[in-house]
């Protein structure tokens, strides 16, 4: 078998436990509608009176910080803006998505913590590149290892093998070309399928598929060096570093699709370090 139908059966193997809520599949499809409106959008997130509920606490959230209280859907919807509030209907449900993917190997409370450092780094550095959504880069680094929850669910002998090799090599090989190694593919290019099977955003597909393959990202190549580059300051931000040797490198290529400066790392690491608290009450409902 194709290691690319491997991928596709694997991701189609789990539609029955991993499904996306509701309001999100109502918002996106109406997003995606050309003949939809604002009223529209408003109508989507209004029939879920719990979602709307927890949108309004994030908007009010320091966090997003925005000038003036949001009050009601249609507020939210006018100040957040349509695509945002589709990202923030994502990421709002993504950790309750997968509650029910069980798995043996990893802490799904250490899972989503890093997932959230690495969003909150992803939505920083883009806030410093030039033409970049920050929020749909946010949600990018929380989607960005949602293929290992799947490998650790369908594979799990080949994932703890996987997992085994990385220690034996003293860590200094990542988990994904460990993967490769022994499975034929890695969990980026699982999330990426899981992404375009959910009819996800280009942009949150290729970040998902291409963060440890920066080179083969084709329409937003910028947006995955972020997402690449944010997931190694959410590395050094739990471990509380600065040292290059303590993380995996950074793909070089990095520094030339973004823009940005080495000198960026330092500020990163401690501002999602501050910021980590509040979005755990947010996002993962700590």
């Amino acid at each position: 078998m194709e290691t690319n139908d491997k991928i596709t059966g694997l991701v189609q193997g789990v539609s029955g436990l991993v499904t996306l809520p509701d309001v999100f599949i109502r918002i996106n499809q109406v997003i995606d509608d050309p003949d939809s409106n604002t009223d529209d959008i408003v109508q989507a997130v209004r029939r879920d009176p719990s979602f709307t509920v927890r949108l309004l606490q994030v908007a009010n959230s320091p966090f997003y910080g925005f000038p003036s209280t949001i009050d009601t859907a249609a507020k939210a919807v006018s100040v957040i803006g349509t695509s945002q509030i589709r990202n923030l209907a994502l990421s709002m449900s993504v950790a309750h998505t997968f509650a029910g993917l069980p798995n043996n190997l990893v802490s799904m409370d250490n899972f989503w913590h890093h997932s959230l450092y690495c969003a909150l780094a992803a939505r920083a550095l883009a806030r410093q590149a030039s033409k970049c959504e920050p929020e749909a880069v946010f949600t990018a680094g929380l989607l960005h290892d949602i293929g290992e929850l799947i490998i650790f669910n369908r594979l799990p002998e080949q994932a703890k093998e996987s997992l085994l090799l990385v220690l034996d090599h003293m860590d200094v090989l990542p988990v994904y070309q460990a993967e490769r190694q022994i499975i034929s593919f890695d969990h980026a290019q699982v999330g990426g399928e899981l992404a375009r099977h959910w009819n996800l955003p280009p942009l949150l597909v290729e970040c998902i598929a291409c963060h440890h393959a920066i080179a083969e990202a084709q329409r937003y190549p910028r947006e995955a060096a972020l997402v690449h580059l944010a997931n190694i300051l959410a590395q050094m931000a739990e471990i509380d570093t600065l040292e290059p040797g303590d993380v995996p490198p950074i793909d070089p290529l990095t520094w030339e699709i973004t823009g940005l400066g080495q000198d960026i790392i330092e500020p990163v690491v401690r501002q999602i370090q501050e910021e980590i608290a509040e979005a755990e009450k947010l996002f993962l409902g700590n």
